[in-house]
């Protein structure tokens, strides 16, 4: 160890900047400007003075697109020692995004930290509601051995630092923040007192620190060290009780990283002396599907783009990331800002995936190029090979003929009819004085209501199109038509009848084999179809030849497993009050839990072969709201009808469970029950690189109810049961044998001063009227695996990668007649329990990172276009290297996450196009 006797104190100041929570971004930009203004000045007035960013580089950036001016002078501060910036990005919620956007905001925030002259090599993470298991590994990648931390501790930690470890057995030390990032900040309250205060605070946390010197954190939300700082440690400073005065990794860098010390292993989610206030997991849940979207979206052109294209799109891509990265913040996704904020918060999430769509949008248009413009290209953005049900509207003319799909090799592909599209796109009178204008305005070379003109007939007083998404004639000749309207109006002028008629078109479901990272070519044509296997709807069961759905009676769903493993009640809904706030469920004084439905009814909407669709109605009779005198739930209710889908699909093993409704009620919060067939003791939740096995309850100990409610980012597990989600989702285990899964929690305020369940405030009481989601439509999916050992022998991993992944198809863009290329295959993961994080192109490769989901060491391999691979940490550091010819066989050990770069001996650097 690297410590000192000195019994005194080191004064960290710094600002903890919540980037936007109860004013938007813009308006705490204005304060950061300001306070950061007079912070430049302190310290370029006394060498001695320290100050640490807040560990998010977004703060800095911030300041200098309205000061570029001082660059020069922040990066001076910085190479004096003054100023701590980084390692993060911004300071997120580490359970509310994928552990691949947690290791982007690090490499962002230390590119950026780098630029103005180093970042701070401390894991701080203040003000987060609880950490993931994985974060020692990731911080320990980017070569940083220290974390500094507040909420989640579990009791058991009683000195101020500790080693934490994550599955994998990575470890970091953490400086304990068990005080909060305040900690010295009321003992400078009253100058003359001082002393007397730092004394008395070195002697009442004695027993944690020791002989270490004390950490006094003197700062706080959205605030600037008091000017008169310096002044005072230059008055009170004495040999007996020395007063330093240092950047965060100033202190802690006195410390061996590895020092032996008490050890904490995987996430930290204690209530016992701060509030992990778990309830944002469950708030805005617009914001936690946004946010997955967008990073489904750029995960996916990144892939798309290392595979299909030598085209440079980075700038675009890097632009996506940032958003979804300035999202992640801890008081932005999280949903406890003002409506204002959220709004701010959900465009942002929205412009990134529609950057990242576009990217993607463009290679897959850019490899139909080599496909005729009369067939199809489904495209695969997992690493394995898997059937994409492919949703297409097609030519028909022929009335009673089937649609009949084939691969390019000669493979007949299952198809499902589910509807005919409107044929008559225009019907409509006009003057002839204004026909050929209008007309003439309409068309747009050859398009005329979003497809292609075949044809054009005239007759007196009529003018009729064909049009059709591909035309068989290869000339359309606009001037011919004008001409030929200018005479047929000239011999019959008044009233025109004007038409247009689409080719016949039906809406079909195509189940498509796709290679691993591949595309697979297909024509769709009229024939005789033979019969075909699939998912069926037969004597009131959905069968699919892997698992049986059966719904009752009460709506709720059975459930029958490839193994046979049974789960019934599966959707049942149950609605309660909620007198708390963003941060915290509040139970009611009385409540009323809802449960029964007043009416049920099923329809059949499809029987299959691809996919078999029932739509359950539910009406309940659900309380308007609270009665705020009272705290009891309302006793005057309103009927709201609840569908759900009940799907199942060609080759999949579990049921899609899809919830549709406008919620008109507020104050409460409504959940989807999974009953399981006996008692458990314990769930499991895949997130962030890690699948953590969780008790039935928490530790408590602080001011806040240890509520035992989770986040789970893929997939949750009890018993039997694992259920299958698009986006981070709260569960509990209800009762020993009920998976209860938050669909929407509905409050009115940021905060509020009473809660049932927590001492003291979250943030100021702020109304946000629009948390009530009052009006909203809420549509939300879950899927459900029925298996004797849970998640564990359901290969859960990768159905909830097929469950999240998007089924991408798109047109040829080729000339007609060149026929169909054969199926690709990109590159090909195979590993049990190994999933796929990333696959990006860079300058002279790409990058893949692969994590293990397993306690157990497992062979992994990667086939595909290369010969030499490197194995690189989180900052492009090279670990080792080897050759390879097109297949590289590794180990990895239990929960590794490893990054690798793949390349080629003729890789050239990526053009900009």
């Amino acid at each position: 160890m690297n410590h000192t006797d000195e019994t005194g104190i080191v004064l960290v100041p710094h600002t903890h900047w919540d980037r936007e929570w109860y004013e938007p971004f813009q308006v705490f930009r204005f304060q950061l400007v300001r306070m950061f203004d007079e912070v430049l000045k302190t310290a370029e007035a006394d060498a001695g003075f320290r100050f640490t960013l807040d560990g998010q580089t977004a703060a800095i950036d911030d300041y200098l697109e309205i000061r570029p001016e001082n660059r020069e002078r922040v990066k001076a501060m910085v190479s004096r020692g003054q100023l701590a910036l980084g390692p993060w990005q911004i300071l997120l919620d580490e359970f509310l995004c994928s552990g691949e956007t947690i290791i982007r905001n690090l490499q962002m925030g230390i590119s950026g930290a780098q630029a103005l002259g180093g970042y701070m090599k401390v894991g701080y993470l203040p003000d987060m509601f609880g950490h993931v298991a994985q974060m020692p590994q990731i911080l320990r990648s980017a070569g940083i051995g220290h974390a500094c931390l507040w909420r989640g501790v579990p009791s058991a930690v009683t000195g101020h630092s500790f080693r934490w470890e994550a599955p994998d057995g990575s470890a970091v030390r953490v400086e304990y923040l068990f005080d909060g990032y305040g900690s010295a900040l009321d003992l400078l309250a009253i100058p003359e007192n001082i002393p007397h205060a730092l004394a008395e605070y070195r002697t009442m946390t004695a027993q944690r620190y020791d002989r270490d010197p004390v950490l006094g954190m003197v700062g706080t939300d959205h605030m600037a060290p008091d000017p008169m700082l310096m002044n005072w440690v230059g008055a009170y400073d004495s040999p007996q009780f020395p007063i330093r005065v240092g950047t965060l990794e100033e202190y802690v860098g006195r410390f061996d990283p590895d020092e032996p010390l008490p050890a904490v292993r995987g996430e930290l989610r204690s209530h016992a002396r701060g509030n992990i206030l778990p309830g944002v997991f469950s708030i805005r849940r617009n914001l936690k599907t946004a946010m997955a979207v967008a990073e489904r979206m750029v995960t996916e052109a990144e892939r798309l783009a290392a595979t299909h294209t030598r085209s440079d799109f980075e700038p675009f891509v890097s632009m996506s990331w940032r958003r979804i990265i300035e999202s992640t913040a801890h008081d932005s996704v999280v949903g406890s800002g003002t409506d204002e904020t959220v709004d701010q918060v959900d465009a942002r999430l929205r412009e990134a995936a529609q950057i990242a769509r576009a990217v993607r949008d463009e290679v897959t248009r850019s490899i139909a190029e080599n496909v005729s413009s009369d067939s199809y290209l489904a495209v695969n953005t997992l690493p394995t090979g898997r059937n994409l049900m492919v949703e297409l509207e097609v030519p028909a003319p022929q009335q009673d003929i089937p649609v009949v799909a084939e691969a390019s090799d000669g493979t007949i592909l299952v198809v499902q009819e589910t509807g005919h599209a409107p044929t008559m796109l225009g019907d409509e009178a006009m003057d002839s004085s204004i026909l050929i204008e209008r007309i003439m305005n309409r068309i747009h070379g050859r398009e005329l209501f979003g497809q292609q003109i075949e044809t054009y007939r005239i007759a007196p007083h009529t003018l009729d199109f064909d049009v059709a998404e591909v035309p068989s004639a290869d000339v359309f000749d606009i001037t011919a038509l004008r001409a030929d309207l200018e005479n047929a109006i000239e011999v019959h002028p008044g009233e025109w009848k004007v038409r247009i008629t689409a080719q016949p078109r039906r809406r079909v479901l195509v189940d498509v084999p796709v290679p691993a990272m591949g595309t697979t070519p297909f024509r769709v044509y009229q024939a005789q179809r033979p019969a075909q296997a699939g998912v069926t709807y037969e004597d009131g069961l959905l069968r699919n030849g892997l698992v049986t759905a059966e719904v009752g009676h009460d709506g709720t769903v059975t459930l029958t497993g490839t193994d046979g493993t049974v789960l019934t009640g599966l959707g049942k809904l149950v609605d309660g009050g909620d007198c708390g706030d963003s941060y915290n469920y509040g139970p009611p004084a009385s409540d009323v839990l809802v449960e029964e439905p007043s009416q049920t009814w099923v329809d059949v909407v499809e029987t299959g072969p691809v996919r078999a669709v029932l739509r359950v109605t539910r009406h309940y009779q659900w309380p308007r709201a609270l009665n705020r005198h009272t705290g009891c739930r309302a006793t005057d209710v309103i009927d709201v009808p609840v569908s759900m889908l009940v799907e199942l699909r060609r080759g999949e093993p579990f049921v899609r469970l899809r919830l549709q409704f406008i919620n008109e009620v507020s104050d409460h919060r409504l959940r989807i029950h999974i009953p399981l067939p006996g008692d458990v003791q314990e769930s499991a939740a895949e997130g962030q690189f890690s699948i953590t096995a969780r008790g039935l309850d928490a530790e408590g100990g602080g001011g806040e109810y240890p509520l035992p409610t989770f986040p789970a980012y893929s997939f949750v597990s009890a018993g039997p049961a694992t259920v299958l989600v698009h986006d981070a989702t709260e569960y509990e285990i209800v009762g020993r044998n009920e998976i209860a899964l938050t669909v929407l929690r509905a409050v009115g305020s940021i905060s509020v001063n009473v809660h049932p369940l927590r001492d003291e405030p979250a943030a100021s009481e702020i109304p946000i009227p629009g948390a009530q989601e009052q009006g909203t439509g809420i549509d939300i999916e879950f899927a459900v695996m029925a298996s004797s050992a849970g998640y564990r022998n359901a290969d859960s991993i990768r159905f909830s990668d097929h469950f999240n992944a998007s089924a991408l198809s798109v047109r040829g863009r080729g000339r007609d007649g060149i026929g169909l290329p054969p199926a690709s295959e990109g590159l090909k993961l195979r590993g049990e329990n190994v999933r796929m994080s990333s696959l990006r192109p860079v300058d002279d490769g790409v990058e893949v990172r692969v994590v293990l989901l397993s306690d157990e060491a497992t062979s992994a391999v990667l086939e595909g276009d290369f010969d030499r691979t490197t194995t690189v940490d989180l900052t492009g550091r090279i670990l080792s290297s080897a050759q390879a010819d097109g297949e590289y066989k590794f180990t990895l050990a239990p929960w590794e996450i490893r990054t690798l770069i793949l390349r080629t001996a003729g890789t050239a650097s990526r053009a900009h196009e």
